[in-house]
C-alpha cells in the first residue's frame, strides 16, 4: 500500500510552517492559482488530506463541492495568517450534521 501524504495550500505566511512537520506545501494567493493547484493535488491521488486556508476554501467552494463525495483526500480549512474567519468551523459543523443527521457538536444551549 502506498503511503499517503499531507498537503497545505494557501498564502505563504499561513502554510510555510507546515513544511517543517512533513507537509507538502503549495503557495497561492489568488483563487484561480489555488484552483489549479488544488485540482493537481487531488488528481495526483497521493494525498490523504489537503489543508486549505479559509479564504481560499470559501472562494473555491464550488470546486470543493465537486470533491465532497470522494473518500480521499479530505479537504480541511485552516486559518489564514491573519486569523480565522469562522468558515472552517461552520464547514465542519455542516459536514457532521450531514454525516449523522443532527448537530452533535455545537448544540444551542437553552
Amino acid at each position: 500500500m502506498t503511503e499517503m501524504k499531507l498537503a497545505a495550500l494557501g498564502e505563504q505566511n499561513a502554510v510555510l510552517g507546515l513544511r517543517a512537520v512533513g507537509f507538502d506545501v503549495e503557495f497561492a494567493d489568488q483563487p484561480e492559482e489555488a484552483a489549479h493547484k488544488l485540482r493537481r493535488l487531488v488528481k495526483s491521488g497521493e494525498y490523504a488530506a489537503i489543508f486549505l486556508t479559509e479564504d481560499l476554501m470559501e472562494s473555491l467552494s464550488d470546486l470543493i463541492a465537486e470533491y465532497r463525495d470522494l473518500t480521499l483526500p479530505a479537504i480541511i480549512a485552516i486559518p489564514t495568517a491573519a486569523g480565522t474567519t469562522g468558515y472552517g468551523v461552520a464547514n465542519i459543523k455542516k459536514s457532521v450534521e450531514r454525516a449523522v443527521g443532527a448537530d452533535i457538536l455545537f448544540k444551542e444551549q437553552r
